[in-house]
């Protein structure tokens, strides 16, 4: 009879041992593993002073070589990546200290280059170095015999206010369509030519830039 007990009791503890072991939870994958840090390149004081001291002897930097990032220093920075072919993001980063021949730290070396900094500007969605377009403006002057030459042909019944107002934009329209212009109701650079407006000496010049 004690032997039958035993035989109970020993395979109760070792069920209650087997459920305890595959009941056990594991840890979730969120709870062990951590996220990846985004690491930010940083130049340092040294590696800034001697970028300094490489523009002021190529005369591009007039500043003192003291270390910080100052707006004449990012301008000057900005010209050298310009000159070599680089983005020109005015920030010293992986691309620009290797291209000058400046040693990195040991944690610098860890941060590959960007590629976007190998890249001149304009390669990439950075769009601050593209040049603006030139929107062209008439002056007051130009509106005001742009209404003398509306109201002598009948488009235009208002006053040589030199301002363009819906009556003026109407005018124009009627203007440009009977002359096979486009229809645009501005009184654009095509539209003062066709009305043998004289344009300004800086219209002019932008209408010649627009053209290189």
């Amino acid at each position: 009879m004690k032997k039958i007990i035993t035989v109970i009791f020993v395979s109760l503890f070792l069920s209650v041992a087997l459920h305890a072991q595959t009941t056990t939870t594991t840890p979730k994958p969120t709870e062990t593993t951590q996220k990846t840090k985004k690491v930010t390149f940083r130049a340092t004081k040294d590696q800034i002073i001697q970028v300094q001291k490489i523009l002021k002897e190529k005369g591009s930097y007039a500043g003192e070589a003291d270390g910080k990032m100052n707006d004449p220093f990012r301008a000057s920075v900005k010209n050298y990546q310009k000159d070599n072919g680089l983005r020109q993001s005015g920030t010293l980063n992986r691309a620009t200290l290797e291209k000058m021949g400046i040693a990195l730290t040991d944690k610098q070396k860890e941060i590959p280059v960007n590629p976007n900094d190998l890249k001149p500007s304009g390669t990439t969605a950075d769009t601050e170095n593209k040049p603006k377009k030139i929107i062209f403006r008439a002056t007051k002057e130009q509106i005001m015999a742009a209404q003398k030459i509306l109201k002598d042909g009948g488009m235009y019944a208002g006053e040589e206010t030199g301002k363009l107002d819906d009556a003026t934009r109407e005018g124009l329209k009627k203007y440009q369509t009977a002359n096979g212009l486009n229809a645009t109701g501005t009184l654009n650079q095509v539209t003062l030519e066709k009305m043998k407006v004289p344009l300004t000496d800086k219209q002019k010049a932008d209408a010649a830039k627009q053209t290189q």
